[in-house]
């Protein structure tokens, strides 16, 4: 179900380790996505015909950005678990955490961190605005992605009040982002981010997408996030 040579091989381009425990791992998950996905929509069915470039290497690429395994992570709508779930199973010494509000996604994340099992991996089923003022969880995390589809500076404010003082937030996006990137700058600054860069994301035989990569330089101010769906209605 996945191409075992194409994984190892580009993970190995990229200088990233994994053993045969963690191509277990990966193919596992896969099947469980595949499986779970004939019953609700985690992901568009296409996808699935190459699940090994579209969904495990568009989610580890973002372990380029990094020098070493962070100590945590946070995922900002975690979705069917990506990157979060194929990140946790290549740092298995990360707490992972997958923030995902609706129910049906969170019951298969779940399911996936008990059946594999990863237990770096917990699920905090609520919206990422409630997160980001929960105490327990702002401003805690070194790494924080995001692979919603959502508009630069709105993802920003729902992922830059997790990400600690001198962590990192990193933002997959499409090929042309220099528009977005330059309208979503002063909602960065404000949070308290800077743009360390926007990189390539080259996976074999996929078209060139972007990387937006954001250190955390300062605390994001007290009245950030803004009230559910306000960031997505009214971003910064």
């Amino acid at each position: 179900m996945i191409d075992h040579d194409l994984l190892q091989t580009t993970l190995s381009h990229w200088k990233l380790a994994c053993d045969t425990r963690q191509m277990a791992l990966f193919a596992a998950y896969i099947a469980l996505l595949v499986e779970w996905n004939q019953r609700m929509n985690l992901v568009a069915d296409s996808t699935l015909a190459d699940p090994t470039r579209r969904h495990l290497l568009d989610s580890l690429v973002l372990a380029t950005a990094i020098a070493d395994a962070p100590e945590s992570l946070a995922d900002v709508g975690a979705g069917a678990g990506l990157p979060g779930i194929p990140l946790a199973i290549l740092w298995p010494t990360t707490a992972v955490m997958l923030i995902e509000s609706i129910g049906k996604k969170a019951e298969f994340l779940r399911h996936v961190a008990a059946t594999l099992p990863l237990p770096n991996v917990q699920i905090y089923p609520e919206r990422a605005e409630i997160v980001g003022r929960d105490h327990t969880h702002r401003e805690r995390y070194a790494l924080v992605s995001a692979r919603a589809v959502a508009n630069l500076a709105t993802l920003a404010e729902l992922c830059l009040p997790l990400c600690r003082v001198g962590g990192v937030w990193l933002a997959p996006k499409g090929h042309d982002v220099e528009a977005e990137v330059q309208d979503a700058a002063p909602a960065i600054q404000r949070l308290g981010g800077a743009l360390n860069g926007v990189y390539d994301v080259l996976i074999p035989d996929e078209p060139t997408r972007s990387l937006v990569v954001v250190d955390k330089i300062a605390p994001t101010p007290a009245l950030y996030p803004r009230a559910v769906g306000v960031p997505r209605k009214n971003p910064l």
